[in-house]
């Protein structure tokens, strides 16, 4: 029911139609009265475009942009990357290296840690508990502090006993607890 707006080139154009056709009555006469009521009904038509719309409507009503369909987000795919170009190879072959071994050095073995201290335990077969005490000065304070520590040594004879002076050396793991292993009694208890 309701007419679209025409815009103002609109309106020109179907004014000028209407003169047109009042134009071309027939005998080439003036227009007739049935060309001025048609002139009249397209300017009756047209009139209310003519108003000024309100400050809150737009001027002209535009179409509304049809909505923009969202292309879907491209998945990654694995095997997208392009084939590995073959490498040009020379026509001559190259002949591989001999894989030549070097003799490993002799090393000369590190310092072989020890302790000196006295068996405390001999209770367990092939197994001496060995105190070891240090004394040194505390670093702030100048302080001579004393301290121990007990080792279990491997004894493989049995031949500590309770009190002995013995030097015990560091060995690979013998067991859970067990490093160390008996190298000499240097005192025997009395």
């Amino acid at each position: 029911m309701a007419r679209a707006r025409k815009e103002p080139e609109e309106q020109a154009v179907g004014e000028a139609e209407a003169v047109d056709a009042s134009e071309q009555a027939p005998g080439g006469a003036e227009p007739t009265a049935a060309a001025d009521d048609v002139a009249a009904s397209v300017e009756a038509v047209e009139e209310p475009a003519t108003e000024e719309p309100a400050a809150d409507e737009p001027a002209t009503p535009e179409p509304a942009p049809a909505p923009k369909a969202k292309k879907p987000a491209p998945k990654a795919k694995k095997a997208e990357k392009k084939p590995a170009k073959p490498k040009a190879r020379s026509s001559a072959k190259r002949e591989r290296a001999p894989i030549v071994r070097l003799a490993k050095p002799e090393h000369a073995r590190g310092q072989v840690r020890e302790r000196r201290g006295v068996v405390v335990s001999s209770a367990m077969e092939k197994t001496i508990v060995v105190r070891v005490d240090t004394a040194r000065p505390d670093r702030k304070y100048k302080k001579v502090v004393r301290r121990s520590r007990r080792y279990h040594a491997h004894d493989e004879r049995n031949d500590a006993n309770i009190g002995d002076v013995v030097r015990i050396v560091e060995s690979r793991p013998l067991s859970k607890t067990k490093s160390w292993r008996l190298a000499e009694i240097l005192e025997v208890a009395k």
